[in-house]
């Protein structure tokens, strides 16, 4: 799998965990230069506190386009280290 941003790959994994729909990527599988740290949390109430990325590329930014779980709750503790992508970045 590939998530790909204006143009720039910014992840890539063979070994990708999808709850909900969406694919959740190794964190070692990003990028680490287009992660910006974000302030924005948010809860879900199985998965618990999610935080956020904004992504960098080529100067442009797309604010809050990846989140992850710190420290999830036990019914998704399958996607601990793991980051997952939304605002027009492509996963495929």
């Amino acid at each position: 799998m590939k998530a790909v941003w204006n143009g720039q790959v910014i992840a890539e994994s063979a070994d990708t965990v999808v709850v909900e729909g969406n694919h959740y990527f190794p964190i070692e599988s990003v990028q680490p230069e287009v992660l910006q740290a974000s302030p924005t949390h948010s809860t879900c109430p199985w998965k618990g506190e999610a935080s956020y990325y904004s992504l960098n590329v080529d100067g442009q930014t797309n604010k809050d386009a990846a989140w992850y779980y710190p420290a999830p709750k036990d019914a998704a503790r399958q996607i601990t280290g793991r980051v997952a992508f939304w605002k027009g970045v492509q996963v495929g």
